[in-house]
């Protein structure tokens, strides 16, 4: 085994996003994991309002659901946890860390669920069985000897409310605010240029929206693979006549059409929706530049005929003088070159604008993972108020989130910015004094790690490691960590790269049965859409030796913290209906009468005022905003030599976790390692398909960044701009390479050298 996936081979990728592929998709995972009968059932029962929440997107679950409510992602996400593949303490017996690193992540992944706590043994390189009461109150010990301020509470998008709420008080009861989490590299640029625009660091939009929008704005966010389900919203917004407008680098299917694998009409007749009515297939990193241009077209139209909604912004903007003198200066050569889109595209897109009374736009990381995405996200409220399209049935700005809980983690507290976090309320429920400093994010974690200042990591979930830039750096340093604990169900990168002492801890999955002192618990989670849903495990546990997270989460509090009389650890293990309690108590605005309401189908929405129109900024109105520059990522500039970078990923894939080497869509088999060229650049370049070329950051700042072995593929790609996998390419992203303001990682804009490194056979 090793890292090398081999040689890839191709398909023609023409068919539309569902269908009979979804269908393949979903028996082919069930078949490999072996529970067909099993999960068969199960999948019955998934996003339904009495069953469990899907472990993988955070797309919402409808009040009044599908027969199937599911996706090939979410079932692929259902079988990787269900698996009836388990690796104890005897398998580690048989293979030394070191070995494993030289495993890919679909290896690692793929053996299946871990059963047993595990503690690294440095003479052996090998993780061996301890004990959970050893696990425990070996790691509070070492917690208590650390400097309180250099200990690091990340956690993952999975995790529940409660667990959620348990954690972030865990780190605020220890001693600090570092609670970086998986947002910190995906959508932490929406939460911070919603809220100084429109007071909410969350969208606006309910599933409700799409039965009232006539017009759908769609930017960066590949539906058919990250949130398939949205795909029936759209399908029906489509059949009323909506007009979808994508702006997307890449053609994905699902944007361009879709064969809904609940229609046995459809499936027998082979119909296809058209998705997209037009699709621009916008340079990288021209983003801001692209709305620039529509909000040009927009206004010149506007000189000629009212499309403004003028009542609307003189009641309820700040800015907008301001802004509509930046965009007559803005010149339309500098707009066309940016954006890589011509001058009548974007007035073609405008045009349709302005016909619309109710506008919805849509986005993803394609917006956020931008040196500009703090901006970006700016643009598109900008967009949005000309018309008056917030606050409006069927309009409104839609951040589709990514972890299936990552927006809920943020509501009850997991957030290293303290003035978002309800300190004082804390500290009147529980006793105790706060940390008022800020936290590390993710980038700032980073940096400390690589500092050597980091003295403990924890991490609830996720693959720290794998997903983070500055991979060769960020390894080397991790294994200088004197604390690394994890807790998770299946084994990936990030725990065969540990600290000096290294804990593994196995949890249960959401989906399982969940049995403790006061019988069967529930947990909660909530959507891309602010909505609240109690989720039920219904698989039996893959062990009996498993713990829950909110278990594990009370193990290392009391193990690591001194006692505390108004927080009763144990009680909430047993009873998880009394940390909700605590939760409302925290946020009673948010979540009054938490234990009645977890059950509505639908879920139940947390009060968001910029959807009523009531804008909680400090103007008390939504501002429009200037854009400081046009250019995408300044600090690393296209030169001759290089080309444009920007990550994605496959169908077999969900975030870090990979469940094949195929990307059906894409009509790539067998690896990874490819690299999506226009074959116009591939001539330019005396490419063929199938050449193996390395990639070099293009960053001049003494640090050497590649990947090698990288095999080229034609695709329909912007000029000058390449496409490779996500995490795959993540060596190549300097940490400093970040969005202003936010600090996500700019995955999706860096520039890079190719270099040959091997002709085709």
């Amino acid at each position: 085994m090793g890292q090398d996936q081999g040689k890839p081979h191709t398909s023609t990728p023409n068919m539309p996003a569902g269908g009979w592929g979804s269908l393949s998709d979903v028996a082919t995972i069930l078949l490999d994991q072996d529970v067909v009968a099993k999960d068969g059932a199960l999948l019955r029962k998934q996003n339904k309002p009495d069953g469990y929440a899907c472990v993988s997107c955070a797309w919402a679950k409808p009040a009044h659901p599908h027969p199937f409510e599911f996706c090939s992602s979410g079932a692929k996400a259902t079988a990787w946890e269900t698996t009836s593949r388990s690796i104890g303490a005897d398998f580690f017996a048989r293979h030394t860390l070191a070995e494993l690193a030289t495993w890919n992540d679909h290896q690692l992944e793929d053996q299946g669920r871990l059963t047993v706590p595990l503690r690294w043994d440095p003479g052996t390189d090998t993780y061996r069985e301890i004990a959970w009461d050893t696990a425990f109150a070996e790691i509070g010990a070492a917690l208590r000897g650390f400097a309180r301020d250099k200990v690091v509470f990340y956690s993952s998008g999975r995790a529940s409310l409660e667990t959620s709420y348990m954690y972030q008080l865990l780190a605020r009861m220890y001693g600090n605010n570092n609670l970086p989490d998986s947002s910190n590299m995906c959508h932490e640029s929406t939460s911070v240029g919603l809220q100084k625009t429109i007071g909410v660091g969350v969208g606006t939009v309910g599933l409700e929206d799409f039965e009232h929008t006539d017009c759908i704005f769609f930017f960066g966010q590949n539906v058919g693979v990250n949130s398939p389900r949205m795909l029936h919203q759209l399908q029906a917004a489509r059949r009323r006549g909506v007009p979808i407008i994508t702006f997307n680098p890449l053609r994905e299917r699902g944007l361009v059409s879709f064969t809904n694998p609940q229609s046995p009409l459809e499936m027998l007749s082979g119909h296809e929706t058209v998705i997209s009515t037009q699709y621009h297939q916008v340079r990288p990193a021209g983003d801001s530049a692209a709305i620039m241009g529509l909000c040009k077209a927009i206004l010149a139209a506007d000189d000629q005929a009212p499309v403004l909604d003028r009542a609307f912004i003189a009641q309820h903007t700040q800015g907008f003088e301001d802004f509509c003198a930046a965009v007559r200066a803005a010149g339309w050569d500098g707009i066309e070159r940016e954006s890589g889109l011509a001058r009548a595209a974007l007035e073609a897109a405008a045009e349709v604008w302005c016909k619309a009374r109710a506008v919805m736009a849509v986005y993803g990381m394609g917006l956020t993972q931008h040196r500009n995405g703090v901006q970006n996200v700016g643009m598109i409220v900008n967009l949005l108020l000309l018309g008056g399209h917030i606050g409006r049935p069927g309009a409104g700005v839609c951040p589709v989130r990514g972890h299936s809980n990552v927006q809920g983690q943020r509501t009850v507290g997991i957030t290293e910015k303290p003035e978002l976090a309800p300190l004082d309320k804390l500290k009147e429920q529980y006793g105790f004094e706060p940390p008022r400093k800020p936290g590390m994010n993710t980038v700032d974690a980073c940096e400390a790690i690589l500092a050597r200042e980091v003295q403990a990591f924890v991490g609830l979930g996720g693959n720290f490691v794998r997903a983070v830039p500055e991979t060769a750096l960020m390894e080397a340093a991790w294994r200088e960590i004197p604390l690394t604990v994890q807790i998770a169900t299946k084994l990936n990168r990030n725990h065969v790269i540990h600290g000096k002492a290294s804990y593994l801890l196995p949890c249960l999955g959401r989906i399982e049965i969940d049995r403790q002192a006061g019988g069967q618990q529930a947990v909660t989670v909530e959507d891309s859409t602010a909505c609240m849903h109690g989720s039920r495990g219904m698989a039996e546990p893959a062990a009996p030796t498993l713990l829950s997270e909110p278990a594990i989460v009370a193990g290392i509090a009391k193990a690591a913290l001194d006692p505390n009389p108004k927080v009763d650890w144990d009680a909430w293990v047993a009873d998880y209906g009394k940390v909700r309690e605590a939760i409302e108590a925290t946020y009673p605005a948010i979540f009054k009468d938490f234990n009645a309401r977890m059950w509505t189908p639908g879920g139940f929405r947390k009060p968001l005022a910029a959807a009523e129109r009531k804008w909680e900024t400090a103007s008390g109105k939504a501002g429009f905003t200037v854009p400081d520059s046009l250019q995408g990522d300044p600090d690393l500039r296209l030169s001759a030599s290089s080309m444009r970078l920007f990550t994605i990923r496959s169908d077999g894939q969900f975030n870090t976790t990979i469940y094949s080497h195929d990307d059906r869509f894409r009509g790539v088999h067998g690896s990874r390692m490819v690299l999506f060229m226009a074959p116009a650049d591939m001539a330019r370049l005396a490419l063929r398909e199938g050449d193996r070329v390395n990639l070099r950051c293009a960053a001049r700042d003494g640090v050497e960044r590649r990947v090698d072995g990288l095999s080229v593929l034609p695709y329909d790609v912007p000029a000058g701009c390449i496409a490779g996998y996500y995490p795959e390419c993540n060596p190549l992203i300097p940490l400093w390479h970040h969005a202003k303001e936010s600090k996500v990682p700019a995955a999706k804009a860096i520039d890079v050298i190719v270099e040959p490194a091997g002709s085709a056979p």
